[in-house]
């Protein structure tokens, strides 16, 4: 089993939202970063946990832990013309763009950006690191541990 941290505005898609969605369950689309697609192509198994992280709002943070419940399948919105994930040069026969299915394990109190920075722990965790802007990150197993057993206070 593989660790994840995957980022969404919350007035996209919050933890909130993805409670409320049928079976707790929402396609991860609008990834458009090739080395986002490629963790979610090549890495993520059905079964591997992640965290559910608020960014770009007034307090970012992981909100939650979520299961990524499918393999990787084309991201629907490359191929509308409505949708600002719109990619024109994405064709069916060859996509572009993937998701994977996200379903809710357990919403948590949020775990602050400010909190995670804190820990001497977390220091070398990849969505701390300078000029980090990937939405989808693997978490080493000793920071999940750290941050599910010290920060959330989740039994082991």
């Amino acid at each position: 089993m593989r660790y994840w941290l995957m980022k969404s505005e919350p007035d996209d898609c919050s933890i909130d939202d993805l409670a409320a969605m049928p079976n707790q369950t929402v396609a991860w689309y609008g990834v458009r970063n090739y080395q986002a697609r490629n963790l979610m192509r090549d890495q993520m198994k059905v079964g591997d946990l992640a965290f559910f992280y608020h960014s770009s709002c007034p307090e970012p943070g992981i909100a939650g832990i979520a299961r990524i419940a499918s393999d990787a399948y084309p991201d629907a919105t490359q191929f509308d013309p409505q949708s600002r994930f719109h990619d024109p040069r994405s064709r069916p026969e060859e996509p572009r763009w993937l998701n994977v299915d996200v379903q809710l394990v357990q919403k948590t109190r949020l775990v602050s950006l400010a909190e995670l920075r804190a820990a001497p722990e977390l220091a070398n965790m990849r969505v701390l690191a300078r000029g980090n802007r990937l939405s989808i990150t693997p978490v080493d197993p000793a920071e999940w541990a750290f941050i599910t057993r010290e920060l959330m206070h989740l039994p082991a």
